[in-house]
């Protein structure tokens, strides 16, 4: 996804004075891979086996491969209409990956959780769907991020279910959702 928006439009959100949330970009790829395979593995997959994770991380758990294949794979998989990513002195530390009715995926490097960036992608999303004229967003929370999605307002729609992620089955998740309040 090739983002053609002029650099000073790009950044736009600075959080703590050392935090910029911006647009994603192509060249962003390789490092948002990494930042997923750490924190999906380490706060939603403890529960699995090292061979069970890899087939939850699907093309993730090749995250610091050099193989060009794995790198695309990524690349096609990180994929949305909607995508931020959190700086903190040039290293991305959270992205959120969404539609405008439905956020696909959020993640913050866990030496960074509770500092308000997790808080701040989610601001920036919702502000951008009101734009674009949606009224609700849905997701499926990882029983680890619930209480996070209900502190920024998200809502338990049903009770737990599970699905499959990437060739792994059984990943127990809470669909959620907020109703969008329009200025």
């Amino acid at each position: 996804m090739r983002n053609t928006q002029p650099f000073d439009e790009i950044l736009k959100v600075m959080v703590n004075n050392m935090i910029i949330i911006r647009n994603y970009l192509d060249r962003d790829a390789e490092s948002v891979g990494k930042l997923i395979a750490e924190t999906y593995g380490d706060f939603n997959l403890s529960f699995a086996s090292s061979e069970k994770r890899n087939e939850f991380l699907g093309p993730f758990q090749h995250a610091w491969s050099t193989d060009k294949s794995h790198k695309e794979e990524i690349a096609r998989v990180l994929k949305a209409s909607i995508m931020y990513v959190a700086l903190k002195e040039d290293r991305i530390v959270g992205v959120l990956r969404g539609k405008t009715d439905k956020l696909q995926s959020l993640f913050v490097s866990g030496t960074e959780h509770r500092q308000g960036i997790g808080r701040n992608l989610v601001d920036k999303y919702e502000a951008e769907c009101i734009a674009q004229g949606s009224e609700t967003i849905k997701l499926m929370s990882t029983l680890y991020a619930v209480p996070f999605y209900q502190s920024v307002g998200y809502r338990k729609s049903t009770g737990v279910r599970s699905m499959k992620s990437f060739d792994g089955d059984g990943l127990r998740y809470q669909p959620m959702k907020k109703i969008l309040t329009h200025p």
